[in-house]
Parts: structure tokens; C-alpha cells; sequence
């Protein structure tokens, strides 16, 4: 499962989401009284960061939600939170998402957060030249990440298989140490682990997640009963999403020192990584959640993740996906303006 400790946030082209939601983190709903508690949890990756400026501007406030917004070090811990039920939510990664649905968990998505359109890296050393190049090399990876699904990707496109590599499983950041020291050939990593990695003189990236657009989509993923149970409130924590990502847009500077210190890192370097991720806006999340034949359409990337898990061995047998999918909180928003 993924560990997501990456220190990184996308800025430029949020102020086009301001349409969004109020630039101030209003709602319509601020008069509404509280309601029962309800647990979320995150961790750092950028997509996700915004909803820590939720909880300190006082935006769930606003639309009348009790939120105990629980921050996950570990990524995969959040995970088994969700799927476990010790939380009711949840940012994590599709392909994550259906691996804890084929193993019995019920869960929901209901937002998209972002895409990862460059912060998940393959890179080789200097004389490995292409993606064939990397047959019988050994290359390191955490077992069951995007970091490993992406590498199984680019290893397909490359009409290579996993035997076609000497895989070694290491914790992303171990991985990314062990390819700077020489002690790799190649390595799987994101931000900022991806730093460590290219520091290793000549090494260079062989491929990303910008190679392949939409493989790695980041949602707000709930449990399905707590969903069934109190849509009200779903809808709420939707909304709030939104008109944060417009307060963002409109507070730039006192956003990012937020989401910097609960990234651990000051905000010159937060700046850095902002390329590598794609926050979805509004009018991107409805489009996603429609039926489509290509990976902008969660149904087609759902159902592709699934058969791919399955033929790398990830998972034992397909999930099903009926129910996965909830477009009715994102397509509500927009109904509303």
C-alpha cells in the first residue's frame, strides 16, 4: 500500500477553482446545527492537504459538520483505519481503494481529489538508457504501492513482465536510499523520495505517472454503510472539499504556510513539487464520474486497475465494483452552482 509522505501541493491554477465554492469558505448550509461525529482521515500527499486548512479556517464549521480530522504518518495505516472501520474516511489512491474492496472492505468514492501527473518516478542509472534496458536489473520498490503499479505499467508498454526484472522489495524511502548509494539499477519512489533518488550522479527518469494520465487518481473514499446511512453529511463534507479549494484560491500565501507546517517542511520547499499533481476541480470531478472509454472516466480506470491487479498477482480475484463509484454528492454540488 502506498505510503504517501510526499511535501507537496499544487498552487498554480487554483484560483481558476474559486468558481467552485465561496473564496471566503462560506455555505449555505453554515446555519445548520452539528452533526454526529464523523472521522477522516489523510496523509501528506497534495491532494489532500487542503482538507487540514478545512479544519483550521473553520470551514466544516460551516457547514455544520463534527469532523475529527485524524492525521495518518503512515499512509497504509490510514488505509486499514478505513477498511477496518476505525475512521468513516478517507484520501487514498484508486488502485489502493479496489485492493481493499477485493479483500471484503465496502467503500464508496465520492470525490476525486487529484491525479498524480508527475510525482510518481521509475528512475534508472545513467547507463540505463530505455525501459528494455532494465531486463535482469535490479530494481526497488514497495510491494503493492502506484509506485510498483506504475513500474508494472511501464514494464507492459515495454512488452516486458515482472520476471523480466529482478524485483526488490524495499519501503519507498529505503528504495530510494539504496539507488543513491549504487546499491540499485533502478527505483520506484514519489515526492520528495524522487529528490534522494535523482541525487545519484547521472541517474535520470525513465517514466512517470505524466506518461500515463489518470492511472493514479487520488479520492475522498468512504464507507459505504456510513454513506447509506448519512448521505447528508457526505454531501456537507463534498461541499466543504470544494469551498476550501476556493478559499485556497483566494488566500494563497496563508493556505500554503498552512499545509507547509503540516507537511513538516518550510514553504520554499512545499513550493517545489507543485507540478507533479493535478487538483480536480468541480467541473473535472463530474466529468471523471461519468461513463467513459479511457482513463479521465473513473469507470474505464476502475475496471482497467482491477484486471491489471489481477494479472500482476496483487490481488487473487477481480472485486466487484458495483457500488464503487458515487457520483450523486459531485454531480448535486454542481447542480447547485
Amino acid at each position: 500500500m502506498r505510503r504517501r509522505l510526499a511535501a507537496v501541493v499544487v498552487v498554480a491554477g487554483l484560483a481558476a477553482l474559486a468558481g467552485c465554492g465561496g473564496g471566503d469558505g462560506t455555505s449555505t448550509s453554515s446555519s445548520t446545527p452539528k452533526a454526529a461525529k464523523l472521522s477522516l482521515g489523510f496523509s501528506a500527499w497534495p491532494g489532500w492537504f487542503p482538507w487540514q486548512v478545512a479544519e483550521e479556517k473553520g470551514i466544516f464549521d460551516k457547514h455544520g459538520l463534527n469532523v475529527d480530522l485524524k492525521y495518518f504518518e503512515s499512509y497504509t495505516d490510514s488505509l486499514n483505519a478505513l477498511a477496518t472501520g476505525n475512521i468513516d474516511g478517507n484520501s487514498q489512491t484508486l488502485n489502493d481503494t479496489i485492493s481493499s474492496v477485493s479483500g471484503g472492505s465496502k467503500q464508496s468514492i465520492v470525490l476525486v481529489n487529484d491525479n498524480s501527473t508527475g510525482n510518481d518516478q521509475i528512475i534508472a542509472a545513467a547507463e540505463i538508457a530505455t525501459v528494455e534496458s532494465l531486463r535482469g536489473k535490479k530494481v526497488g520498490v514497495e510491494e503493492g504501492t502506484v509506485d510498483h503499479y506504475l513500474l508494472l505499467l511501464g514494464l507492459q508498454r515495454a512488452g516486458m513482465t515482472p520476471a523480466d526484472v529482478d524485483l526488490q522489495p524495499l519501503l519507498t524511502d529505503a528504495a530510494a536510499a539504496a539507488f543513491a548509494s549504487g546499491q540499485l539499477d533502478a527505483v520506484g519512489a514519489f515526492a520528495p523520495f524522487t529528490d534522494t533518488a535523482r541525487g545519484r550522479p547521472g541517474s535520470k527518469v525513465l517514466f512517470s505517472s505524466a506518461d500515463f494520465p489518470g492511472a493514479i487518481p487520488d479520492h475522498l473514499v468512504m464507507d459505504s454503510t456510513f454513506v447509506q446511512e448519512r448521505p447528508g453529511d457526505v454531501q456537507k463534507l463534498v461541499d466543504a472539499w470544494f469551498d476550501t479549494l476556493g478559499y485556497i484560491a483566494a488566500n494563497p500565501d496563508e493556505s500554503i504556510a498552512i499545509m507547509a507546517k503540516r507537511a513538516g517542511v518550510d514553504v520554499a520547499a512545499y513550493r517545489d513539487y507543485d507540478a507533479g499533481t493535478t487538483i480536480f476541480s468541480l467541473a473535472e470531478n463530474v466529468e471523471a464520474f461519468a461513463p467513459g472509454n479511457d482513463q479521465k472516466h473513473l469507470d474505464f480506470a476502475a475496471r482497467q486497475i482491477a484486471t491489471f491487479l489481477v494479472d500482476s498477482k496483487l490481488v487473487d480475484t477481480a472485486p466487484d465494483l458495483t457500488g464503487l463509484l458515487n457520483p450523486t454528492f459531485v454531480t448535486a454540488r454542481a447542480a447547485a452552482g
